[in-house]
């Protein structure tokens, strides 16, 4: 029987500080011990988030394909090694065909050993997933607050505004664009529809759109630098008002 361990941080940031790479290694070791196990070799997976599937990683893929028969895997947490349920149930699963085992140190032991340990295995599996999509909805709010404050927190910068400095300000032509493709999508308009009347003027796709006009309705407008400085704004006109004006 061989005995491989798996530790994994999950950001450039972390895998560049040895103490929490130090301290897993030094869960898995002391685990081995205990059960008079020598341990083979421990895969170290750094700066790689949990939501990338295991066998997607290339510590992951390289600890798949190592392992046999009788072999035996120790990680110390659940989430290091899985934050997706249905990669973990799956992965188990493959594990337990092939008679690996798998040890995880929170969990108390070899979750492919009895029923109750996959019992809680899945349980956990699925907690750790629902926890990584409220990390990410937290992120989504958070940037939403910002984009309507007119600040720029990081990722790409959205359709319709350009970046200056730490600042989204509105660009006038794509900013009209969308006011366009709102006005469409209230006259009943398809996706598709839109995307083919604004050919020429802009290449998006028509999910690209569906994102974008949801956007509109999730994020105020942030605010212009006329604005911040007390000037007037003019603002695009829908189709709907430019039709209300001209009567």
């Amino acid at each position: 029987m061989k005995v491989f361990g798996y530790v994994r941080v999950s950001t450039a940031e972390q895998a560049t500080n040895g103490d929490s790479l130090e301290t897993q290694k030094a869960k898995i070791v002391g685990y081995a011990m205990m059960q008079g196990w020598p341990v083979d070799e421990i895969f170290v997976e750094a700066g790689v988030s949990g939501s990338v599937p295991l066998a997607d990683r290339p510590q992951g893929e390289r600890l798949l394909a190592a392992v046999g028969k009788g072999d035996m895997i120790i990680t110390p947490k659940l989430d290091r090694m899985f934050r997706s349920a249905s990669d973990a149930l799956g992965t188990l699963e493959e594990m337990k065909g092939q008679g690996t085992g798998l040890v995880m140190i929170d969990l108390g032991g070899d979750v492919t050993g009895n029923g109750i340990s996959k019992l809680v295995f899945t349980i956990l599996s699925a907690v750790a997933e629902n926890e990584r999509d409220r990390i990410r909805e937290r992120i989504r709010e958070v940037k939403r607050h910002l984009a309507a404050q007119g600040v720029y927190g990081g990722g790409k910068v959205p359709f319709g505004y350009d970046r200056a400095d730490d600042r989204l300000v509105a660009n006038a032509a794509q900013q009209a664009i969308l006011a366009d493709m709102k006005a469409m999508r209230d006259e009943g308009h398809s996706y598709r529809g839109i995307a083919d009347q604004l050919m020429g003027r802009a290449n998006l796709k028509p999910m690209s759109i569906k994102r974008m006009l949801d956007r509109l309705d999730g994020i105020p407008e942030p605010q212009s630098a006329q604005a911040r400085a007390g000037e007037p704004v003019i603002r695009a006109k829908t189709g709907k008002a430019k039709a209300a004006a001209s009567k």
